[in-house]
């Protein structure tokens, strides 16, 4: 089981979870171009696609969902609250086959298990997800405004985790962001901040991961040596066990 971002943070969205031949895409944040161009860094082809997994509406994650789905006849699973919200980017002519998900239920694709989620986050009815081909487990966890028990509890005995870490507090409130939107960013319906997502990581059990993987980090109000800092703080791991997924670049295959 491996996995890669194909680009992280406010300008675009996309992870993808290989097992033997299936491939599944987590958000589909960038114009369908840019996605087969940054599947082409991983030697993966949008042909290659098993399903896309959507986790909510917000146009930095869903922005070539729907035209890449329809061109190459990939199905789509997706909470209903986030279906009903993304009617507005569907065009009539679109033949997808849609699978609307329980955010408390897991299901099935091919070779892996996807257990959804729920989360706080300012989105019709965005969901996280864990996926497992029965051996191995990869958590995904990203624009949640706080940590809740049912989070923690859904992150533990972890192989990998991507976890977002999207911005410093004093960046934030120091930053050109009006009142308002600093209000939204930093709320519990917002993002996590580089201190909450640390939190977190000090109540999961970390004895099998593997992998530790900073995602969705602000441009504007935050740095990778802060995040860097913020998890050795917690956790005491080494700085360099810790990769960070880019808008530019996302991150290269990581074999569980």
């Amino acid at each position: 089981m491996q996995f890669a971002s194909l680009g992280s943070g406010s300008a675009g969205n996309s992870f993808v979870v290989k097992q033997n031949k299936s491939l599944l895409m987590v958000d589909c944040g960038f114009a369908i171009q840019d996605i087969i161009s940054r599947l082409d860094r991983l030697n993966e082809t949008p042909e290659n696609i098993t399903g896309i997994l959507l986790t909510h509406e917000h146009e930095d994650h869903v922005k070539g969902a729907f035209k890449l789905a329809n061109k190459f006849k990939i199905p789509i699973w997706l909470s209903y609250g986030t279906f009903k919200m993304c009617e507005k980017h569907m065009i009539k002519s679109y033949e997808i086959d849609f699978h609307m998900i329980d955010s408390h239920n897991a299901f099935e694709i091919e070779d892996f298990t996807i257990q959804p989620f729920p989360v706080p986050h300012d989105a019709r009815e965005p969901t996280q997800f864990t996926l497992s081909d029965g051996n191995r487990k990869l958590g995904i966890l990203t624009d949640t405004g706080t940590s809740t028990p049912h989070i923690e509890n859904m992150l533990q005995q972890l192989d990998a985790l991507i976890i977002e870490f999207n911005h410093d507090l004093n960046l934030l409130e120091s930053s050109e962001y009006t009142y308002s939107l600093k209000k939204r960013i930093s709320g519990k319906l917002g993002h996590l901040d580089n201190q909450t997502a640390a939190d977190i990581l000090g109540k999961i059990q970390f004895k099998q991961l593997k992998h530790l993987v900073a995602a969705h980090l602000s441009e504007k109000n935050n740095t990778e040596d802060l995040v860097k800092e913020a998890i050795v703080g917690k956790i005491g791991c080494e700085r360099d066990w810790i990769k960070i997924a880019t808008q530019a670049e996302g991150t290269s295959w990581q074999m569980i």
